[in-house]
């Protein structure tokens, strides 16, 4: 099993969730995070926009799925098409984070492994 964690741009949220649904992945949990990459944060408008001030974070989702390793790539292609803005991306846009999940546990019933997903 593996862990996908995905930052995205909050207006991309719904298309990278039913994009990751039809690539089989339909258990998700998502957080609204604030963060900074290369991007270095943003010039916004203040007041009545006589004025600019730069904010060092930025509004980005955070999309958490745990899915059986052989569905991997089919989430993550899924991911990537959907979470660009344009054909060919932006600075921006996100990242996408994968590592090893050794087990899982239901609460409610105890199953563990592939049965708990």
């Amino acid at each position: 099993m593996i862990k996908i964690e995905a930052v995205v741009r909050p207006e991309r949220v719904n298309i990278v969730l039913e994009s990751m649904a039809e690539a089989g992945c339909t258990g998700f949990t998502y957080t609204n995070v604030s963060g900074r990459g290369t991007q270095e944060g943003v010039e916004v408008f203040t007041g009545r926009g006589s004025s600019t001030a730069n904010r060092v974070s930025v509004p980005k989702v955070l999309i958490t799925a745990v899915t059986d390793k052989s569905n991997q790539k089919k989430v993550v292609d899924a991911i990537l098409n959907s979470a660009k803005t344009t054909e060919t991306g932006q600075i921006g846009d996100g990242k996408i984070f994968i590592s090893e999940i050794s087990d899982v546990i239901r609460v409610r019933t105890g199953d563990t492994g592939k049965k708990a997903l």
